[in-house]
């Protein structure tokens, strides 16, 4: 019995051993498997969607058919027209087009059967840019009917006799005068006035003539001339200047309308005031120009012998007996950018970028909106353009609205701003956003809006904080200077060349601006900050002149300190400052590194297989970061040297990629037409 019980203790204690042995080994494996998972998760950035970035029916154009306002869509997928009916206030119909990626050009013909379509392209892929619409039949799909030769189509006219004409740019060669025939469905090229001007913007067509308006819209002109005003003999095939003098010093002319027996041009300003002509069809030297209010005068028509037409700010009246230019003054809503204006039963017909319809009655002072999405128009993701976080939101910007995620509940909420946010920066809480075009910056505070008497409404709680001149009228980058307080922005001046450097302090109110900080030929693309210096990146789209200057400003004095050729081939496309090491991207791949304590280029290297375009660099975490239209991506504090993020993004961005940070050191980004959250530990640096 002994023997036997000794050998069953001895079995018990040696099986108790065993699983003790067993247990211990199983909690080396989960140690150890948690300790590879912490690498793991260390190494391996964890990406969150965030959802769609901008939703919401984005527009570019609009014509009156009847009772039916057709509206073309802007950097939605896909491209669309919807039929807005105004006795029911409801989208009747709709059509998706195949290519491009707005509609700016519309156009009905005499008939009204057919309304003619032009898009907006990325790039000219030799697919049609022209198509129409049987809105007879609005549940059969627009057709392609043809391409012209220039890559995006900017304004349409139908001549009585159904013949189109179109105009646009974005070739390699003059812009020129294009014309389809609806009986042999063939497009041909009617021939350019000649090599000035860059874009055509506007054309008009009568039974005998067809009119183009042109001009400079890049680069400040230069050789390719200012406003320009081409009358198409259609029986000659000839072309004549006809622009009138008072208009010639103007970038370029913006829109033309026939209204009776009178052309009406409207002309795009920038130093000076837009202008309005009248011209007698009969004879052409007989004209009135009148100046009007702003620096865009576009889109006409006529009710009760008065000319009404879209401005910068509203809608104004051009008083044909008296020659004088008024704003039309009356109860509702503010429309921002207008892209559609016709008449109706005594009323205007007024299509806003805000994604609305309002029917104005000028003598009565009183107007009827129609919200769209209410409507029915689909709201889609809209491709995205500025980008800014902190205070627990993330921001980005789309076309007449920004998009504001809360990062604790998930909501979004759209605030409505004029033009573009084309880049924004959070300080202190409150968004600080660069606004297209000349809308200087605009603010955001989630704490103070909401607490005001206008907490009810987002469309109201952006506001105007500063103003520049008109012809600086594209930001591109927004970055702090924490040093100084300042908000500092890089601008292009389009029509005049060079650029600018905006600055706001927040707590005093004060901006200033200063012109041409680079050279009178690069704008400033890039700008990064520290220790109360700004690093302006120059960048020139000519083919020749200096490009890529790196400049060192004093942005309370504001004056240069010291400047450097980082040796690129292309203009500056972002910048970031870590340490003493000032990182710049080139627009053709290029990395360079200053060292800006002893004002030298340290490094130079090749990244194009991540970035070859336009860019977004961060220092995050002790780490610079950049992104390109389809990479995420970082580099080595050492060694400079690049390894990817997350590859593949291929965010969905209007003009360039962008990147932030929030304080928790998360990334934010785009993926497709989504936001992401980007959480990178391996980046990290002490």
């Amino acid at each position: 019995m002994l023997q036997a019980g000794g050998a069953a203790g001895l079995a018990a204690v040696l099986g108790l051993a065993g699983q003790s042995a067993a247990a211990a080994h199983r909690t080396t494996d989960r140690t150890a498997d948690r300790t590879t998972a912490a690498i793991a998760d260390r190494t391996t950035p964890r990406i969150t969607d965030l959802g769609p970035a901008v939703v919401q029916f984005a527009l570019m154009s609009a014509v009156l058919i009847g009772d039916t306002v057709y509206i073309g869509s802007r950097n939605v997928d896909p491209v669309r027209i919807v039929a807005l009916h105004l006795p029911t206030r409801t989208v009747a119909a709709r059509t998706g087009l195949p290519h491009g990626h707005s509609v700016q050009a519309l156009a009905a013909d005499p008939t009204g059967r057919y309304l003619y379509a032009g898009v907006l392209q990325k790039a000219d892929v030799g697919k049609p840019n022209l198509f129409r619409w049987d809105v007879t039949a609005p549940g059969n799909p627009a057709e392609a009917i043809g391409r012209i030769g220039d890559r995006d189509v900017r304004a349409l006219s139908v001549a009585p006799d159904g013949l189109l004409y179109a105009v646009g740019g974005g070739a390699d060669t003059a812009p020129a005068l294009w014309e389809y025939d609806p009986k042999s469905r063939k497009v041909r090229n009617a021939g350019a006035p000649g090599p000035k001007g860059t874009l055509v913007r506007a054309v008009a067509a009568t039974g005998t003539t067809v009119f183009l308006g042109a001009g400079t819209t890049f680069n400040g002109g230069g050789d390719t001339g200012r406003a320009t005003l081409y009358a198409y003999d259609r029986s000659a095939g000839t072309f004549t200047s006809v622009v009138p003098p008072e208009m010639a010093n103007d970038p370029s002319i913006r829109d033309l309308a026939v209204v009776g027996d009178r052309l009406v041009v409207g002309s795009a300003a920038s130093k000076e005031q837009a202008k309005v002509a009248l011209m007698d069809l009969a004879d052409l030297s007989k004209y009135t120009v009148a100046t009007s209010r702003g620096t865009v005068a576009k889109l006409f028509t006529e009710l009760d012998d008065t000319v009404y037409f879209a401005g910068d700010e509203g809608v104004h009246a051009y008083d044909k007996q008296t020659g004088t230019i008024t704003a039309v003054e009356y109860e509702g809503p503010d429309p921002g950018e207008i892209w559609g204006m016709d008449s109706r039963a005594g009323k205007i017909v007024v299509t806003s970028a805000f994604g609305f319809v309002a029917e104005i009655d000028p003598a009565a002072g009183t107007s009827d909106v129609i919200d769209l999405g209410e409507a029915g128009a689909p709201q889609t993701p809209q491709l995205a353009m500025g980008l800014a976080a902190g205070a627990g939101y993330v921001y980005v910007g789309g076309t007449g609205t920004l998009a504001r995620h809360s990062l604790r509940s998930g909501d979004v909420v759209n605030l409505r701003a004029p033009g573009e946010a084309k880049d924004c920066v959070v300080h202190d809480g409150a968004l600080y956003t660069g606004q297209y075009n000349s809308q200087g910056i605009w603010r955001h505070d989630p704490e103070r809006d909401t607490a005001s008497d206008t907490a009810s409404d987002p469309d109201r709680w952006m506001h105007r904080v500063a103003g520049f001149p008109p012809e600086q009228n594209r930001p591109l980058d927004v970055a702090l200077d924490r040093t100084n307080g300042l908000v500092l922005v890089g601008v292009q001046a389009d029509t005049e060349g060079g650029g600018s450097l905006w600055t706001y302090h927040p707590g005093t109110g004060r901006s200033r601006c200063f012109v041409d900080p680079v050279d009178a030929l690069q704008c400033v693309r890039g700008v990064a900050s520290q220790d109360g210096v700004a690093y302006l990146g120059g960048d020139n789209t000519l083919a020749t002149g200096p490009c890529g200057t790196v400049v060192a400003f004093d942005p309370v004095r504001g004056r240069e300190l010291w400047r450097i050729d980082p040796q690129q081939t292309a203009g500056t496309a972002a910048l970031a400052v870590r340490g003493h090491h000032l990182y710049g991207l080139s627009r053709k791949g290029g990395l360079f590194v200053v060292d800006i304590r002893r004002r030298t280029l340290v490094h130079r290297a090749d990244v194009s297989e991540v970035c070859d375009g336009f860019a977004a660099m961060v220092t995050n975490r002790g780490v610079v970061y950049g992104v390109s239209d389809t990479t995420v991506f970082r580099f080595d504090p050492r060694t400079f040297a690049v390894s990817t993020v997350v590859p593949a993004v291929k965010g969905s961005w209007y003009s360039g990629a962008h990147l932030t940070h929030d304080e928790a050191g998360h990334l934010y980004t785009m993926r497709g037409r989504n936001l992401i959250r980007i959480t990178d530990r391996q980046g990290t640096r002490t």
